[in-house]
């Protein structure tokens, strides 16, 4: 997979089974922006507003959150680790059966960052749609990043679909 910017910077994108039950979506890029420009478009709602969703609440570690992203999913959060400009992690839907964990890792590479976000604990059968929708919304943030306009993101997801539903069907069985 690849994003549409610099194919040097190409999308590294993975999807896995974490137990017989739930996975987690991995998605890896490299960014043309220093580390605090890209740690202020992953916390600052105006910016994060931007490419992937509307954020209200406290934000800061141990803070409650409310998230609508722009895929339409919209629902509770935790933030449980914010260590700028490096690590992030929240909680989505803390508590509750379908609970996931968000973390976002960011790593100076001179002028430019490494960005890995990871989703973990998806239900098997939402890897997929995850891994699809992570994948537009992360080529959002390239095109936020790189001051173009941003595409819609379902008309993506739906392209991007069909190649995550073959990988999720190949999924290894997770280790015992």
């Amino acid at each position: 997979m690849t994003t549409d910017h610099d194919p040097d910077t190409a999308l590294r994108s993975s999807i896995r089974a974490i137990d017989a039950s739930r996975g987690a979506v991995r998605m890896e890029d490299v960014y043309d922006t220093d580390v605090d420009d890209l740690w202020s478009a992953l916390t600052e709602p105006d910016r994060l507003a931007r490419w992937l969703a509307t954020v209200d609440g406290d934000l800061r570690a141990g803070g409650t959150i409310r998230a609508r992203f722009t895929s339409s999913w919209d629902g509770p959060g935790r933030i449980d680790v914010c260590e700028p400009p490096a690590r992030l992690l929240v909680t989505m839907e803390p508590g509750a059966p379908d609970e996931t964990v968000i973390e976002a890792v960011l790593t100076p590479m001179g002028e430019r960052t490494r960005l890995v976000i990871e989703e973990r604990g998806l239900p098997l059968d939402a890897v997929a749609a995850h891994g699809a929708g992570w994948q537009a919304h992360v080529e959002n943030l390239a095109q936020h990043l790189g001051g173009v306009e941003l595409a819609e993101w379902k008309p993506r997801w739906t392209q991007l679909t069909p190649e995550y539903e073959e990988r999720a069907r190949d999924l290894p069985a997770p280790e015992a």
